[in-house]
């Protein structure tokens, strides 16, 4: 549907989206080597489930509150944020681009700092990382006119992020069919059609069920990334390297989560 009314760049871009879909999650090749591997225990010890779950549930605040849409409306030249959603998937790309840098930036000197204190050191890197992680899905999916304030919204963020997480094509494949769910049920608005107190709990049973699938896949994923951290000597420049590593697999999973609503919105793509 709408293939007729595409330009040259948006079809360069749905190529490049479904190129990505089918590349497998950049940590499948980083499995724990041998040094890495009696270290994963200590990466277990500081970054456990439930603690990983107290940090999620408050860093998709924080991360909604840090994303200031006003720097996003002046560099677009729009007056209403709404207007991004339809105006010019180019434009939206470039604005994304540039808070993928910004972040990618700050992951690398966040990572370095705490990375030079070993294992202690990475007890704060982990919240940090996360509300840095998902202030970048709040604030590139403003690069493409959608807001995050909604219940359904904060749980396609928190899938986002599942999605830059996953340890597998499996798990990639499964966040992708999810994230197209919440993509066509946002787009009907079934969540309105249902009686406001039962979507609202619906809502946040979803929420809750988002974060704790989401806890156990970070936990794998923090742990292959993160164990040659745990070495005070090196950690400072695994903790630069990984940080920022981790960082760019968020920013595209949004990038490309967030540019296929937009093309979908506007009638330029159908799923099918």
């Amino acid at each position: 549907m709408g293939g007729e009314y595409r330009s040259d760049y948006e079809n360069s871009q749905i190529k490049a989206i479904v190129e990505w879909k089918n590349r497998e999650p950049s940590v499948v090749s980083q499995g724990l080597g041998t040094l890495a591997a009696p270290l994963a225990w200590l990466v277990k010890k500081v970054i456990p489930e439930s603690a990983m779950r107290a940090v999620l549930n408050g860093a998709n605040s924080a991360g909604e509150f840090l994303a200031d849409e006003g720097d996003i409306r002046k560099e677009a030249g729009v007056v209403s944020l709404e207007e991004l959603r339809y105006k010019n998937l180019k434009l939206s790309d470039e604005l994304a681009n540039s808070v993928h840098n910004w972040a990618i930036g700050i992951a690398a000197g966040e990572g370095a700092a705490a990375g030079a204190g070993g294992v202690l050191g990475m007890a704060a890197d982990i919240p940090a990382i996360l509300t840095l992680a998902l202030r970048t899905i709040h604030k590139i999916a403003l690069c493409y006119g959608y807001k995050t304030n909604g219940e359904e919204e904060k749980i396609f963020v928190l899938k986002v992020l599942s999605l830059a997480g996953s340890n597998s094509m499996a798990e990639k494949n499964e966040a992708l069919m999810t994230l197209k769910m919440l993509q066509v049920t946002i787009q009907r608005n079934t969540w309105k059609a249902i009686e406001k107190k039962s979507a609202e709990q619906l809502c946040k049973e979803s929420a809750v069920a988002a974060i704790r699938s989401l806890c156990k896949q970070l936990g794998i994923n923090f742990t292959k990334r993160k164990a040659m951290q745990a070495i005070p000597v090196i950690g400072a420049g695994v903790g630069a390297a990984v940080n920022a590593d981790f960082l760019r697999d968020v920013g595209w999973a949004a990038r490309r989560s967030y540019q296929q609503r937009w093309l979908v919105d506007n009638e330029k793509w159908d799923l099918g």
